[in-house]
């Protein structure tokens, strides 16, 4: 045993009656091994691995093999403050599932913030390259990074669509457009053909999508109203919202459409039979509310999972990448009432 009790190989070797190279190619190169080891060697090898608890040095197998087996995950937005956590939870419980599953640590890189607190991929105290490559999260992607991350030769998958940045951003992302764009398709199944929208139509690709997803289907229909702003007083966006004469709303922020649904009810008023709420997706569970809003369940765990086998598919194989999108399952919900119905009563 090597000298202060620390197992090498040549330990590992020695017990299985084999060369020292032997037990490199079968702890680094396993695909390789597989055809150039016998499988009783091989075995005679990892049973040795198992008995004496034996751990490979990660700097000796990074020179071996140049690789640390370490996933690195960023994102733009703190991950774990109360405010945050339904929206990244899921993702980085996928991410962790699936990076245990294929062998790999993971690296939560923290550190690298600009004087103003925004946190940069490119920065002098990012420990990014500890990393054999990165998973990258947030609400919006800094578009200078993402130009030299694409450029560049270090592995990296977004979650979440991103438009392209100089060449096609590697990416798992859920189909907004098309959920949304089913939601409407609802919404005028039931008679509603005035439509209010509370939500940006620019900005960020998720914000594009959803706006892309309901312009796609307002034929027969009309937008009777569009608050670009979110996050804006409730009585006031109640009151516009009736003035307008639109019979169904569609939300971004679940939490608007929290609080203009209290505003309804402080009229003395009732959702869906005096106005129809539709929420665009949402990262807070339906207990949390007290109310069941129809909207489109976001796929935020197998996002997270594609993205991380995505990203040790590059590492493994040099590879590209790919671009998916993930349908969102719609959730029928309570608050999307049928117009026909009420005109009828």
């Amino acid at each position: 045993m090597a000298r202060g009790g620390r197992l090498t190989q040549r330990d590992i070797a020695r017990l299985a009656g084999v060369s020292q190279a032997t037990v490199s190619l079968v702890l680094n190169d396993a695909k390789a091994a597989e055809g150039r080891i016998p499988e009783e060697t091989r075995e005679r090898v990892n049973k040795a691995i198992r008995e004496t608890g034996y751990v490979a040095d990660p700097i000796a197998r990074r020179m071996a093999k140049g690789l640390n087996r370490i996933l690195g995950v960023f994102t733009y937005e703190p991950a774990f403050p109360s405010a945050q956590a339904d929206f990244f939870a899921p993702f980085l419980f996928g991410i962790e599932e699936t990076a245990q599953q294929l062998g790999y640590d993971l690296l939560l890189l923290t550190g690298a913030a600009s004087p103003g607190g925004k946190r940069k991929i490119f920065h002098e105290n990012n420990r990014l390259r500890l990393a054999d490559g990165c998973v990258i999260l947030g609400r919006a992607f800094d578009r200078s990074e993402l130009k030299r991350l694409v450029a560049g030769d270090y592995p990296f998958v977004a979650v979440g669509r991103r438009d392209d940045a100089g060449r096609p951003v590697p990416y798992v992302g859920a189909d907004y457009v098309s959920a949304t764009a089913n939601l409407v398709r609802r919404a005028k199944a039931r008679g509603h053909t005035r439509l209010a929208y509370v939500g940006p139509s620019e900005g960020a690709e998720s914000s594009v999508d959803r706006w892309r997803g309901f312009q796609s289907e307002l034929t027969g229909a009309e937008l009777a109203l569009h608050l670009a702003t979110v996050g804006g007083e409730a009585v006031e966006m109640f009151n516009s919202i009736r003035r307008s004469g639109a019979t169904a709303v569609f939300f971004t922020e679940l939490a608007d459409a929290i609080v203009v649904e209290a505003a309804v009810r402080a009229q003395k008023l009732s959702v869906p039979e005096d106005l129809s709420i539709v929420v665009l997706g949402s990262h807070i569970r339906p207990a949390q509310t007290g109310t069941r809003f129809t909207s489109f369940s976001i796929p935020r765990e197998e996002m997270a999972r594609r993205a991380t086998a995505m990203l040790a598919e590059r590492i493994e194989t040099n590879s590209k990448g790919a671009q998916e999108l993930l349908a969102c399952e719609p959730v029928e919900g309570e608050t999307l009432g049928s117009l026909n119905k009420r005109t009828k009563t």
